[in-house]
């Protein structure tokens, strides 16, 4: 039995199959823009976020802090329980610091969120330049809701690695692969929304 394909049906389909290899390219692209490594020497700014998720994003945000490559720390998207009092059982060495020189966001619930507070944060202090410490998988996505609303201001990153998070060879960790695929879309939803609130 013959099917005859229409011209309107054909090129659909050719579309259809295109869009599959743009999408499943982005991906690949996408994993190659994740960071490898923590850069070797990072610059000073005038302060320092974290937007969090895990025990090792705050530990280096405060190693940051302490080598005075800002002078100031938010870490944004805290649980409601959670004080500066608890952040000492993480980091007793920096108990210094983290009375006088940071500060914790409980609003944000997820990334849009975390921008959100970063802007109002930066805008009452006036900062010109952030340090960006959030997981390397993460840092695409979170960079970009950052540049949303915070076109000025100077964004440098500094991806954190986790072992069970192998990115370097995502490719050999089906856990890795499906949860760089899953940021990929989130990263693909973020970039759509922005674009759209620019028209």
């Amino acid at each position: 039995m013959n099917i005859i394909v229409g011209p309107k049906l054909k090129f659909a389909l050719i579309g259809a199959f295109l869009g599959i290899l743009v999408f499943i390219g982005g991906f690949f692209e996408f994993t190659n823009r994740i960071p490898r490594q923590k850069p070797a020497n990072i610059a000073k700014a005038d302060a320092i976020v974290v937007l969090t998720g895990g025990k090792s994003r705050v530990i280096d945000a405060l190693k940051l802090l302490a080598e005075k490559k800002g002078s100031r720390l938010l870490i944004s998207g805290v649980h409601q329980t959670t004080s500066l009092k608890s952040l000492r059982k993480i980091a007793p060495s920096q108990s210094a610091l983290l009375d006088c020189c940071v500060d914790l966001d409980k609003a944000a619930r997820n990334t849009i969120g975390n921008a959100a507070e970063t802007a109002t944060w930066v805008s009452s202090n006036k900062f010109k330049s952030l340090i960006v410490v959030t997981s390397s998988y993460h840092m695409p996505r979170g960079l970009a809701e950052l540049k949303g609303v915070l076109p000025k201001v100077t964004l440098t990153a500094y991806p954190v690695f986790v072992t069970s998070v192998p990115v370097s060879r995502w490719w050999t960790n089906p856990g890795t692969a499906r949860l760089l695929f899953s940021e990929y879309v989130k990263y693909l939803e973020t970039l759509i929304r922005l674009s759209l609130s620019k028209t």
